[in-house]
C-alpha cells in the first residue's frame, strides 16, 4: 500500500501545530491563493496569530533594496501579503527556531526528528534528564519514548545489553559523561496514537439483531443460594479493608440503619 498523502494545509485549516510544517515560502503561497476569499479581510488577524505562533513575523515599513537585504541577510524571507482590497504590504517571515528545550512545545514537539531532538537536548544539557523540569519533560514524552540508563562507561555498550537493545530499535541516543560514569537517553519517535472509536459509533457492518446479543456474552455461574458456599470471613482482611474504603455519608444514616437491626432483632 502507498503512503497516506497529507492534505494540502490552506489558511482555514491552519492551526498552531501543523503550521510547523510549513517553511517561510509556504506562508506566501498560502496568503496569496487565500486573498480571492471574501472573509480573508475578516480573519487576517486570526491567520496571522496563528502563524507568528511558528515564525517572525514583520511588516516592512521602509521598502527600500538596502532595508530588504538586511532582513534577507538575517535569513528572511520577504513578500506581498495583501490583508486588504487595497493594501498590499511587504513582510519578512522567519521560522522559529528550535535551539533550546525552552523552545520545545506541545505544538511543535511533533514536528521535529529525533536526530533534532538529541540535537537540541545536547546543546542545553549537562545535568542529564533529571536536570530538566518537569514540565519540559511532559512535552518531550508526549511526542517521544524516551529511556535512560547510567552505567561506567566500560559497560554502557556491552553487548546483549540496553544501549545495543534500543540502537537495533531505531532509538537515537546522546551519551552525556559523568566522571566515569554516562548517562545515556534513548529518543524515539513515539507513533501518534489513533483515535479511539466511541462506544456508541455505529459501523454499516453492525448488526442491530437483538436476538443474537446474547450470544457474545459469557455465562456467568451463580453461587448466590449454593448451599456449600463458605461464609466465614477474615476479620483481620475485613478491617483492612475498611481502612483503604473512604465514603462519604450522613452521620444520620447511620443512626437510622441501627434503629432498624434493633427492630429487626425483636422478631
Amino acid at each position: 500500500m502507498g503512503q497516506t498523502v497529507k492534505k494540502a494545509l490552506t489558511l482555514k485549516t491552519l492551526n498552531k501545530s501543523n503550521v510547523w510544517d510549513l517553511q517561510e515560502n509556504d506562508i506566501f503561497r498560502m496568503w496569496e491563493a487565500a486573498e480571492k476569499d471574501a472573509d480573508l479581510k475578516d480573519n487576517a488577524r486570526h491567520y496571522t496569530d496563528i502563524i507568528k505562533s511558528a515564525f517572525d513575523m514583520e511588516e516592512i515599513k521602509i521598502d527600500k533594496p538596502e532595508v530588504i537585504k538586511k532582513y534577507e541577510a538575517r535569513g528572511c524571507k520577504v513578500g506581498q501579503i495583501k490583508l486588504d482590497d487595497n493594501i498590499k504590504a511587504k513582510w519578512a517571515i522567519k521560522k522559529k527556531p528550535i535551539l533550546r528545550v525552552t523552545d520545545l512545545t506541545y505544538e511543535n514537539i511533533r514536528h521535529i526528528s529525533a536526530i533534532k531532538l538529541i540535537e537540541v537536548l545536547e546543546r542545553n544539557f549537562g545535568g542529564g534528564w533529571d536536570s530538566l523540569s518537569q514540565s519540559i519533560q511532559d512535552i518531550i514524552e508526549s511526542g517521544f519514548d524516551i529511556s535512560t540508563t547510567t552505567l561506567p562507561a566500560d559497560r554502557l555498550k556491552k553487548p546483549g545489553g540496553m544501549y545495543e537493545k534500543k540502537m537495533a530499535d531505531g532509538f537515537e541516543v546522546l551519551e552525556i559523561p559523568k566522571g566515569t560514569w554516562v548517562e545515556a537517553i534513548f529518543a524515539k519517535v513515539k507513533p501518534e496514537a489513533e483515535k479511539p472509536r466511541m462506544k456508541f459509533d455505529v459501523d454499516e457492518s453492525d448488526s442491530f439483531n437483538d436476538d443474537n446479543d446474547d450470544e457474545d456474552l459469557p455465562e456467568i455461574e451463580d453461587h448466590y443460594n449454593d448451599p456449600d458456599e463458605d461464609d466465614d470471613y477474615d476479620e483481620e482482611k475485613l478491617i483492612e479493608e475498611s481502612y483503604r474504603t473512604t465514603f462519604e455519608a450522613n452521620p444520620e444514616d447511620f443512626e437510622l440503619a441501627a434503629e432498624d437491626v434493633s427492630d429487626d432483632e425483636d422478631y
